[in-house]
């Protein structure tokens, strides 16, 4: 066989060239792509403009009718296009499809194929190839309705500018129509999840047998009491927020800048590498939960490890690129879920290990461990691990003069004018920043201590009576929160965000006094600390500390 006979046909050039003999505009020197391998047959096109082409002369496969018809997103997109490598269908199944059961739903077709050139399409740029080809039907962008092969009205020929426009209306409505049966299958999620609740709650409160008659009245207190409290734990969770309400969280971690903070954190990186590299015995073999996998940094830690298998879920955009990281890796055991997980099936019934960085600055910003919570409660495997396990709360008096007169004092002069009146709501605002260790004048007090195998979401709702023992004679300008996170395995990792510790990305919690107080050595510092979410914003936290005669209010949002 000659060299030639090796290699399939490339697409003839010549059909480039359109019936009057015009070159079209998406020649192929102006489209720089890798060769593209048909869907359904083994001609090579030289770009993915003309193998889209291709498929629709040849095979009546027409992408864009088949995104329409099925509402792909990149998510099945991708999906589709491994089925299509994997399973080899005929074209012919993609008119024959009814339902919303689609044959790629599975989502062991997001595991890639290698070197696939339709992988790397943007889906994006399908519009602007259907309008530079008259949507492939070879009519130089003139619409005309046809009904059994005979026009039926007159041609409309429309404007480039028109087209654009027209297709972004068929855009935006389409997107709108994907959105409320979005909201519809949430709600309908949402109904079914409190009706069984409240079926839980009437299993509970079944009617007494007569010889209990005596203990009526009391047992309806308290079944009334258990009521309210599991009422109240559904009113101030995550999981009692809408995704829609909810998606702004989320959106902030479609940013780039904020995987490359905490990537570059090497305290926070390395530990949770350490806890997984170190512990392989634990993590072999072992299907592991990676609960906002965001860059999939910890999901490939455990691939590394031995994990038999890996589900990474995240509700942001991140999650596409986490895919093109892994592709990229050559790692073929994790598998995606695009999600926020309490409204999201995961493909397992049951997991070993749930590994997730959760923690928000003062450890409960952000709410994150709620879901934790959730995870726990409905997929980790009865003797299943949790990592991290275990974190706890601290606090500390702190005084720095020259800083709080750079953040509160700045407020008395600026550029002359009094803006006193500004403090008052400045200092509502708790604040994150790194702290110095020689500014710290006491010791420090554990004011919470959270056992994520134990705790329940009202957690964050918690008070603590201090006493904090001053170092020596000094000014207190505020106070410091920090936490502290252990892996508590065979080999033993944990880390610290205390101000004597490298600094991390989570840096410090500082509540700061109106006025620095004047304080002795040895003198005791007590007062009450108490901290609960956010009624309107579970994601939030509001945080009162009696001090000093003083009643001091905090926000952390």
């Amino acid at each position: 066989m000659s060299d030639e006979d090796d290699c399939p046909p490339l697409c003839d050039l010549e059909a480039m060239v359109d019936s009057n003999g015009e070159d079209e505009e998406w020649e192929v020197a102006e489209e720089q792509n890798d060769p593209v391998h048909c869907l359904f047959c083994e001609l090579i096109s030289p770009t993915m403009t003309v193998a889209i082409r291709h498929a629709k002369q040849q095979h009546d496969f027409d992408l864009a009718g088949v995104r329409r018809n099925f509402h792909l997103d990149e998510y099945s997109y991708i999906k589709m296009i491994n089925y299509i490598r994997r399973e080899k269908p005929k074209p012919e199944l993609f008119k024959n499809i009814k339902g919303s059961s689609l044959p790629w739903a599975d989502d062991r077709y997001l595991q890639p194929v290698a070197n696939e050139t339709w992988l790397m399409f943007d889906l994006d740029e399908l519009d602007e190839i259907m309008l530079n080809n008259g949507g492939g039907s070879g009519n130089g962008g003139m619409l005309t309705e046809k009904e059994n092969g005979n026009s039926i009205g007159e041609t409309m020929t429309l404007t480039t500018d028109q087209y654009r426009k027209l297709q972004g209306i068929i855009n935006d409505l389409t997107a709108q129509l994907r959105e409320k049966e979005n909201l519809l299958q949430h709600a309908s999620s949402s109904i079914e999840k409190m009706k069984e609740s409240f079926r839980n709650v009437l299993a509970e409160q079944q009617q007494p047998s007569v010889d209990e008659d005596a203990n009526v009245n009391e047992e309806n207190k308290g079944g009334d009491k258990k009521l309210e409290q599991i009422k109240r734990k559904l009113q101030h969770c995550v999981s009692s927020v809408s995704v829609d309400d909810d998606q702004s969280y989320f959106n902030t971690y479609s940013h780039f800048g904020i995987h490359h903070d905490m990537l570059s954190d090497e305290v926070r990186t390395s530990s949770y590498r350490d806890a997984i590299l170190r512990n392989t015995d634990i993590v072999k073999d072992k299907t592991v939960l990676d609960l906002g996998c965001g860059t999939a940094i910890l999901s490939m830690f455990a691939s590394k490890a031995g994990a038999k298998e890996v589900i990474s879920v995240d509700q942001s955009d991140i999650i596409y690129q986490a895919m093109d990281i892994v592709r990229k890796n050559n790692i073929e055991n994790i598998r995606f879920v695009k999600g926020r997980l309490e409204d999201t099936e995961l493909p397992v019934e049951k997991v070993d290990i749930i590994v997730s960085e959760w923690m928000g600055y003062f450890l409960l910003f952000e709410g994150m461990m709620d879901s934790v919570i959730y995870a726990r409660k409905k997929y980790l495997r009865e003797g299943g691990l949790i990592l991290p396990n275990r974190c706890n709360i601290s606090i500390a008096g702190y005084g720095d003069l020259e800083r709080h007169n750079e953040f509160i004092g700045f407020w008395q002069d600026v550029y002359g004018f009094d803006m006193s009146c500004m403090k008052k709501e400045v200092l509502r605002e708790a604040t994150v920043e790194v702290c110095k260790p020689e500014h710290i004048i006491t010791n420090a007090n554990i004011i919470a201590n959270f056992d994520l195998m134990e705790v329940d979401v009202d957690c964050p709702n918690f008070s603590y009576d201090f006493a904090l023992t001053v170092k020596r004679n000094t000014h207190l300008t505020a106070l410091v929160g920090y936490f502290d996170t252990f892996f508590e395995l065979p080999e033993h990792i944990e880390f610290s965000t205390s101000p004597y510790s490298r600094p991390t990305h989570w840096k410090q919690t500082i509540f700061y006094l109106e006025e620095p107080v004047p304080v002795k050595e040895g003198q005791s510092i007590t007062g009450k600390f108490v901290c609960r979410r956010d009624p309107k914003d579970v994601r939030s936290l509001f945080i009162n500390i009696e001090i000093l005669n003083m009643v001091l209010k905090y926000t952390l949002n």
